[in-house]
């Protein structure tokens, strides 16, 4: 899944993550005082509608995409409504991110994108060591929950999350949902949210 031209999408015209809204699931955190205004990254920004509304809550953001195409349309949404953001064109399991240390991370269905369990626990490992002390990690992941279906975001087990996960951060939320709930044909999706550990991971009690 990683490896297609995700750049192609764009250029064929608005691809179905590209919905024009935030995303609900941040909004309520956001709403919430879950996550407090600072610095923030979102990765794989797409064209830029989540950082551009964390924007204008007070974030100051960077959002990072492989696609150029996004990351132009990003920019422009951002220059037309007077937004400070910054928008990089870059892959973020080997590239250098600008802008870090984040106090809050953020990405919807980017995640999930990677098939080799290595990949994943790479993403989780990036999002770690650009995280500062207490920083938070959400992301909206495609889950194994709901019917069978041919297309889509690609499914994900908690197995496959918590895998990724544990090692580099602490969770604080797993729980089932839907890409978006005004849509009855929604996605099944994961919100994931968790912290950069301040105690590494223990080993699994193993008893004689």
């Amino acid at each position: 899944m990683a490896s297609r031209d995700w750049n192609e999408d764009y250029a064929q015209g608005h691809p179905p993550w590209d919905t024009g809204q935030p995303d609900e699931h941040l909004l309520e955190l956001v709403r919430q005082g879950a996550i407090p205004p600072g610095r923030a990254l979102e990765v794989g920004c797409g064209t830029g509608t989540n950082s551009a509304w964390l924007a204008e809550q007070g974030f100051s953001v960077v959002g990072v995409d492989v696609a150029p195409l996004a990351v132009e349309a990003a920019r422009t949404r951002a220059r037309g409504r007077g937004l400070e953001c910054t928008f990089e064109v870059l892959d973020f399991l080997s590239a250098e991110v600008p802008g870090g240390p984040f106090d809050f991370a953020f990405d919807r269905g980017c995640f999930h994108v990677f098939d080799a369990p290595e990949a994943r626990a790479r993403f989780a490992e990036r999002i770690a060591a650009l995280l500062r002390p207490g920083g938070v990690w959400l992301s909206l992941i495609g889950s194994t929950e709901g019917a069978p279906r041919d297309v889509g975001p690609p499914r994900r087990s908690a197995r496959d999350v918590l895998a990724a996960i544990e090692p580099a951060l602490e969770l604080l939320e797993l729980r089932s949902t839907v890409f978006e709930t005004t849509r009855g044909d929604a996605p099944a999706a994961w919100v994931c949210r968790s912290r950069l550990r301040s105690v590494p991971a223990q080993p699994s009690t193993v008893r004689d």
